[in-house]
């Protein structure tokens, strides 16, 4: 069954900082969690929260994680971010074909790409990575931290066309998915926030996303 999530408007939400934006979506924002553990040979389920809304300009998600582990070793963009502590965002273009990933470790360092499928990829120049804005809750460094509970969050702020959007007339809905990974931790895990029916890991699966409704 796919699921399904309607993004409210919060108007000029991506311009605020933090902490403020943090309370604003507390308030206003749609809530979920990712939360579907799709290979039972990776069992380990740390908590992952979701919250999503939009500016007219933006696409805005925050995640708020507990779980044990922390590991941040990417720190350039477009690096091995998913070997990290790692939210990630995927979502389909609307008319033709390719599909958008957006995947941010929990220091906000973000590897991001027009897809045609998981090995033919289009990355997301210098340009476009700094038109999206990132924030995250612990200090920027390097972490590898293993066997304690730690809590972080992160947020991120796409601009709608960056994904082939206007987010003046934006259409009924969209594809996407929400994921929480962590490959090279001592608890490795793949959830998704839609269900991914298929024998072992893969997250490029746009058959299995859910929808995004505005």
């Amino acid at each position: 069954m796919m699921k399904s999530i309607n993004i409210p408007y919060i108007s000029g939400l991506e311009a605020l900082p933090f902490d403020e934006m943090d309370k604003v979506m507390e308030l206003k924002a749609a809530k979920d969690f990712i939360s579907e553990v799709n290979w039972q040979e990776y069992p380990y389920k740390p908590t992952a929260a979701l919250r999503v809304a939009r500016s007219s300009t933006h696409l805005v998600i925050m995640y708020n994680v507990r779980g044990l582990d922390l590991r941040a070793a990417a720190l350039e963009d477009n690096g091995p971010v998913w070997e990290d502590s790692c939210c990630e965002f995927f979502v389909s273009h609307p008319s033709d074909g390719t599909y958008y990933n957006f995947e941010l470790n929990c220091i906000g360092t973000l590897l991001a790409s027009k897809r045609r499928s998981r090995e033919d990829a289009d990355m997301f120049s210098s340009d476009q990575l700094a038109r999206i804005i990132r924030h995250s809750s612990i200090e920027r460094r390097p972490y590898d931290e293993n066997g304690e509970i730690r809590c972080w969050s992160t947020a991120l702020c796409i601009p709608f066309d960056l994904i082939g959007l206007d987010g003046e007339a934006l259409p009924a809905g969209i594809r996407a998915n929400f994921y929480k990974c962590a490959d090279l931790t001592v608890h490795p895990h793949f959830l998704s926030w839609n269900r991914i029916e298929i024998p072992s890991p893969d997250f490029h699966r746009p058959d299995f996303f859910g929808e995004l409704t505005f």
